[in-house]
């Protein structure tokens, strides 16, 4: 494949020249040889180089084990004949990707197999002419039981394909679980207070939590609502403020794209962020938010709700094994799940639905596709409760078997642990790959499901208010609703994107601060679409009506 030499494609160049300075040269990825696969193992083994970010939860291993040395990768050289060698280690996403566009410039080799999280480092990679073309591999090499899992999300596929042909495929495809609503419920029993269903309610408890003295201390030091501002108004996962902005807006929520009337708009120069912003800003001057919530992270915005001085967060169900902290700190304490509020006229609020972690790239030269696949399906056993990891990974590890019976909290080990190791981390990529949508095991167990494999045991021994929340979280999937722009940053997106993002997280922050007046937001609007808002939304619209993801779909085998 010829190298296309993109005005985009120069910039990264250009921009990383500098940090180039001291490092060394060096070629393609340099892949063993394919060994002979035999009876499920290659003889002699197969090494695969990986690239591989570690998330917070990532990388913490039994004394003696490292990142290449491991439960796991000892488990695969074993049983596989396949060894994996990390070349390229990125400790959180920016450190990750800037180690990738350097590898990308040729200063580095590119590993054999590298998961990419940024949809423009990808177009990037691609563009660049360095990645494996796959339709082949995955009609060939893919088992069956992958397959039947992609066909069900052919939209994943979108920004990873050129002019029919595909550069990578989506880490796990899987509808994510969605968002509840955390709430200390002894606060609500102590003010004789229901869980809010309307916005109007919403207000209410919010108000009460701030002003009544909930923990009853005799100090005003509570307030209602916490959540991030840092990153934007829709996070996705936790700490999320987008139930505020749909109740206004519907299906049109900040920072995505949906569907309306035949066309893709984005969210947040609809109607009715307005009078959501109006209402954050109300609440913010009542005390009800709190103060420093625009340089407040996700995980950064909890610490209040944990240390007894926030009310409400809004998050994914785990949240509440982060939060629970609260219940073990405070005498009386008691958190409980809601579902999140109704809009204004009566329709739920929507989210984002998130339908895979990254994606899968791998060098152009790589030459072992068949044991990657082989590698990766393996891995899929823990999803469904199959082969060698029925009940997970590794015993001692991320469950045991106790008096005969398997055991998933880990202080009840054997010999206890203080956490659970992500032995499913320690593959290709910082997430273990699922196929439990929306938390349908949780809401089968609820239906009577008999807990007969390793998935439905695991989430049986769930704690019962994580368990509550992934019911909620599956009766209400319909409110998820994934990004329907997924495809390569536009033309206009790779010169304007960054600075429309970041004139709209800024208007929205000083509205709500007060900084700016309500108006400030038809001001936004209106500059957004005149800075290359307008001109990206044709784009974006010309690349859905071109979409034409069942042919790949067909290429592939995958139809």
């Amino acid at each position: 494949m010829s190298k296309r030499k993109t005005g985009a494609w120069l910039a990264v160049v250009t921009m990383f020249t500098g940090l180039l300075a001291g490092c060394g040269s060096g070629g393609e990825s340099e892949t063993a040889a394919a060994g002979v696969l035999k009876d499920g193992k290659y003889d002699p083994p197969v090494t695969i180089a990986i690239g591989k970010q570690l998330d917070e939860n990532a990388g913490k291993y039994k004394e003696g084990e490292s990142v290449d040395d491991n439960v796991l990768t000892r488990w695969a050289a074993d049983n596989l004949g396949i060894r994996t060698q990390t070349t390229l280690l990125g400790g959180d996403s920016t450190n990750y990707n800037t180690k990738l566009r350097l590898a990308l410039t040729g200063s580095e080799k590119l590993p054999d197999l590298f998961p990419v999280y940024d949809t423009t480092l990808a177009n990037d990679l691609i563009e660049s002419g360095r990645v494996k073309e796959i339709s082949a591999d995955i009609q060939q090499y893919m088992p069956e039981r992958l397959k039947e899992i992609y066909k069900q999300y052919p939209a994943t596929f979108n920004p990873v394909v050129r002019d029919g042909q595909v550069y990578g495929l989506a880490i796990s495809p899987n509808l994510t679980e969605g968002e509840v609503m955390l709430i200390r419920q002894d606060w609500l029993d102590k003010l004789n207070l229901q869980a809010p269903t309307t916005i109007d309610e919403f207000e209410t408890v919010i108000d009460a939590f701030t002003n009544q003295d909930p923990d009853g201390n005799g100090k005003k030091d509570t307030y209602g609502f916490t959540f991030s501002g840092k990153d934007g108004y829709n996070t996705g996962w936790v700490s999320d403020p987008v139930m505020i902005f749909s109740a206004y807006t519907g299906k049109n929520i900040p920072a995505q794209w949906q569907e309306q009337d035949g066309k893709l708009v984005y969210g947040s120069v609809v109607e009715g962020n307005k009078e959501a912003l109006a209402k954050l800003r109300d609440w913010y001057s009542a005390g009800y938010l709190n103060k420093e919530l625009a340089t407040l992270g996700a995980w950064d915005a909890l610490a209040d709700f944990t240390e007894g001085k926030a009310g409400i967060i809004v998050g994914r169900p785990w949240l509440y094994d982060s939060v629970r902290d609260v219940e073990k700190n405070v005498d009386g304490a008691k958190i409980a799940a809601y579902p999140t509020i109704q809009g204004v006229s009566g329709e739920p609020t929507y989210q984002s639905g998130q339908l895979n972690d990254g994606y899968f790239m791998f060098n152009q030269d790589f030459n072992n596709m068949e044991a990657f696949f082989l590698y990766y399906d393996k891995l899929y056993d823990a999803a469904f409760g199959t082969g060698d990891f029925i009940y997970g990974y590794a015993q001692g590890y991320d469950y045991d078997i106790v008096d005969g019976k398997p055991v998933f909290d880990p202080q009840k080990f054997n010999e206890p642990l203080e956490a659970v190791q992500g032995v499913g981390k320690m593959a290709f990529t910082k997430n273990t790959p699922s196929a439990d949508p929306a938390g349908k095991s949780y809401y089968d167990l609820a239906q009577g499901v008999e807990a007969d494999n390793g998935v439905l045991l695991r989430s049986a021994s769930a704690l019962p208010t994580t368990q509550e929340g992934f019911v909620i979280s599956y009766e209400n999937r319909d409110s998820l609703l994934p990004n329907a722009f997924n495809g390569p940053p536009t033309p206009t997106m790779q010169t304007s994107w960054e600075q429309l993002s970041t004139m709209e997280k800024e208007t929205f922050t000083k509205i709500i601060y007060s900084n700016e007046p309500l108006d400030a937001y038809d001001a936004f609007v209106t500059n957004w679409y005149a800075k290359g808002g307008e001109q990206v939304t044709q784009e974006i619209n010309d690349w859905y009506g071109q979409t034409n993801i069942d042919e790949v779909m067909s290429k592939m085998g995958l139809q």
